[in-house]
């Protein structure tokens, strides 16, 4: 049996306002790109509107969802890509004359138009209540959390109970490690999870200790029978096989770090340990690309970034750089970098490992899960080890990165495939 799924596309239509996606939207995405797909009988997509929930046919999403990939420019191939090149020649030793230069961005472009287009062309509302046209027995499925938080955008299940919502649930950091978020996320995130145990008649969620989080958490909340699906994220196809690194980097070590610049990401720790390689190294030191917008709550970080010398030829800003140019950056780096105080998952992670790179993280639960002795695992708060580490993988005869990139070979990556194959018995079964 396959039952009929409306997909929610909220937030992938607001996603139009940023140049580029992060791991939340590449997941919302592929979900979209799923369940929005030509071949699903009785399905749809549904967006909350002002005036309230409504359903939007299954051509109408998915134009919708196409046309945010576009702006995105997910898949611009490196040759195209000018952020690419501009961090090749960086790599190679062209050394910025400022703190600008030494930031990388896309641009705002034209992407959007054909978004917005669509929009104006349809109109708000889309369609009409998901209360009223969806087929009985539809699972309404969100993997974006957007806008769990606001009751009133899912009373109209309470009109529908043989319509069973399903949820994926990110993490459950706001409340764990609350001083790493904006403070109004705290109460945000106890709304979103009261909303869940509301209205939810599931959740998915990517590793043991989130879902073990959840269920503490359900259970106070009176719904400790609320079934829970555990299934990691499969990378995108592009990084299930080791690519040929580019030529004109082969003589110069660097690492890639990736994630939003915020202080759960740990960056400061980061930028000292690179301080401290030039100290001890000079110029031969090895460079760090950080692949990430700047976030909030981080000007002890962007201070660094912009006003000390001392790591100015070592260390670059990248942000809304395609898939492609991150893979060809990954195929050349020493390693990829990950000292995060705490995650719910660790996409990145999956990403290197899936194209064989060797991975430094932080010693936590959940990378442990994740990549278990296949990745390096370093204290979040040992900097001096980190130091190390990172010296004796940029080593080009380091025996260090040796062992572990035997260890990395050793595991073929999921596929999409079977994890939504997985998906789709986790929602007939409710």
């Amino acid at each position: 049996m396959v039952v009929p799924v409306a997909y929610d596309i909220t937030r992938l239509a607001t996603r139009v306002l940023n140049v580029t996606p992060n791991g939340i939207d590449r997941i919302d995405f592929a979900f979209a790109r799923h369940f929005l797909a030509p071949a699903r009988d009785g399905g749809s997509g549904i967006m909350m509107t002002l005036l309230g929930p409504r359903a939007i046919a299954l051509e109408g999403a998915r134009d919708v969802v196409d046309g945010i990939s576009v702006h995105w420019g997910e898949e611009e191939k490196p040759d195209q890509d000018e952020s690419y090149r501009r961090i090749v020649e960086w790599i190679r030793g062209g050394a910025p004359k400022s703190s600008a230069a030494r930031r990388v961005a896309r641009g705002r472009s034209g992407r959007a138009t054909g978004v917005l287009e669509w929009i104006g062309q349809h109109g708000f509302p889309l369609g009409c209540s998901p209360a009223a046209v969806l087929p009985k027995g539809t699972r309404y499925l969100n993997a974006s959390q957007f806008p769990l938080w606001i009751s009133r955008y899912f009373r109209w299940l309470e009109k529908r109970p043989d319509v069973k919502a399903v949820f994926f649930i990110h993490d459950l950091l706001p409340i764990e490690t609350p001083e790493y978020f904006r403070k109004a996320e705290y109460e945000r995130h106890l709304r979103r999870l009261e909303n869940l145990a509301r209205f939810g008649a599931g959740a998915i969620v990517t590793t043991e200790v989130v879902r073990t989080a959840l269920a503490r958490r359900l259970k106070m909340l009176g719904r400790g029978d609320m079934p829970i699906l555990v299934a990691p994220i499969p990378v995108a196809p592009i990084f299930h096989r080791r690519g040929e690194a580019d030529a004109a980097l082969a003589a110069h070590p660097y690492f890639i770090a990736c994630g939003t610049i915020e202080p759960r990401k740990n960056h400061l720790m980061l930028l000292h340990v690179w301080r401290e390689l030039v100290r001890r190294e000079g110029a031969s030191a090895p460079k760090l690309v950080l692949i990430g917008s700047r976030g909030w709550e981080n000007e002890n970080v962007i201070d660094l970034l912009e006003r000390c010398d001392a790591i100015s030829n070592h260390v670059i800003e990248a942000s809304g750089l395609s898939t492609p140019s991150l893979k060809r950056l990954l195929d050349g780096a020493r390693a990829l970098l990950m000292p995060s105080f705490a995650e719910g998952y660790g996409l990145p992670i999956a990403e290197a490992l899936a194209a064989h790179v060797p991975v430094i993280a932080s010693d936590i639960p959940v990378f442990q899960e994740i990549g278990g002795s296949r990745i390096v695992a370093v204290s979040p708060i040992d900097g001096e080890r980190w130091l190390e580490t990172i010296r004796a993988f940029a080593r080009p005869d380091s025996s260090e990165r040796s062992a572990v990139l035997t260890k990395v070979e050793e595991q073929e990556p999921a596929s999409w495939e079977n994890y939504f194959a997985l998906i789709g018995k986790f929602l007939e079964s409710l």
